[in-house]
Formats: C-alpha cells, sequence, structure tokens
C-alpha cells in the first residue's frame, strides 16, 4: 500500500468532535496503537505516551537524539517482525518528529511509525503511533515493535510502557496472541 497522506501532526477531531493535534487516529482494525487517541474514545488502539528521563530536561532534541539511537540500533528480525528492515524517513529533532517505515520479511508489507513531541501532551511526552497499512490483522507485530523498542528505551530511564496484551485483550484474541 501506499504512504497515507495524512501522517504527522496535524488537527484531529475526537469522537464528540473537539479539536486537538494529533497523529493519525487507528481506525477500526486491530493493527494499529496510538497514543494520542483518547483512551475512552478508542480503548483497543490506546497506548500511553513514552516520557523521557528528567535527567534530560524538557530538552526535546536530546530526548530524540536518544530516541534515533535506539531506531537505528534495531534488530530486524526481533520476534519474527521486521525482517525485510527498516528505513528513517523523517528524523526532525528539531521539530520533534521521526517517522520510520518497517517492512516484513515476505510480502514487503510496509508499516508507518510515528514518534511526535506535541505541545500540551506533557513536558516530556513523545507520542507514539505504529500502524499496519494493508489487512485486517497484524498478527502482534505493532505490539511485538513497539514492545521491543520500549523495553530498549526503559533500560535508558525512559517510561514507556508499550502494549500491554492484558488490556488490549481484544487486539490479543483477534491476532491470536493469546
Amino acid at each position: 500500500g501506499s504512504k497515507p497522506s495524512d501522517l504527522g501532526v496535524m488537527p484531529r477531531k475526537d469522537m464528540v468532535g473537539e479539536e486537538y493535534m494529533g497523529l493519525k487516529h487507528c481506525g477500526a482494525a486491530p493493527n494499529c496503537f496510538c497514543s494520542t487517541d483518547a483512551l475512552e474514545d478508542d480503548p483497543d488502539h490506546s497506548i500511553p505516551a513514552w516520557i523521557w528521563p528528567s535527567e534530560l530536561g524538557t530538552d526535546k532534541e536530546k530526548a530524540f537524539a536518544q530516541l534515533a539511537e535506539v531506531i537505528n540500533v534495531y534488530q530486524p528480525g526481533q520476534s519474527n517482525v521486521d525482517g525485510g528492515g527498516f528505513k528513517v524517513i523523517t528524523n526532525d529533532p528539531k521539530a520533534g518528529y521521526m517517522y520510520i517505515q518497517f517492512e516484513s520479511l515476505k510480502n514487503g508489507y510496509i508499516d508507518d511509525v510515528e514518534f511526535a513531541y506535541i505541545d500540551g501532551m506533557g513536558d516530556r511526552a513523545i507520542q507514539v503511533r505504529s500502524s499496519s497499512r494493508l489487512g485486517y490483522l497484524d498478527f502482534g507485530v505493532n505490539a511485538k515493535r513497539l514492545n521491543y523498542i520500549a523495553k530498549v528505551l526503559r533500560s535508558k530511564g525512559w517510561d514507556a510502557k508499550g502494549v500491554d496484551l492484558d488490556t488490549h485483550a481484544n487486539y490479543a484474541i483477534q491476532n491470536e496472541l493469546v
């Protein structure tokens, strides 16, 4: 599938029509997670933002530099996902935005992953989105990817929760992870 035209931080509307700055909504399919989708609006896709360590202060450029280090050493094929590798398309620490395309090994499917600092959504918070472009199920790929990256960031002092399959039971059941 082609790259969605509405990626990035832009005005979005919540369930009651209120406008906010956020990343692209997930939609109905169990193949996406997004921290700017409100928990009460979309519990199946909502995950917490990732909080960088306090020793980095409120310097988003330092936080994005650390995030880029972690992404750049990502292991394609970990947990049998992203065997086709990945490509950093946009890395703009000054703006507080990073966009990466991850590729599956067999079919060459592309998943879109975004990290963004959004004013007003936490002093040290990085918003996260990981989504499949095609298909309905993702067989756990987006959760495994985010959990791998989150684990490495936690080892560097981040509060990065990743995807909890207990709180995302619908995703886990539909993707046959439990």
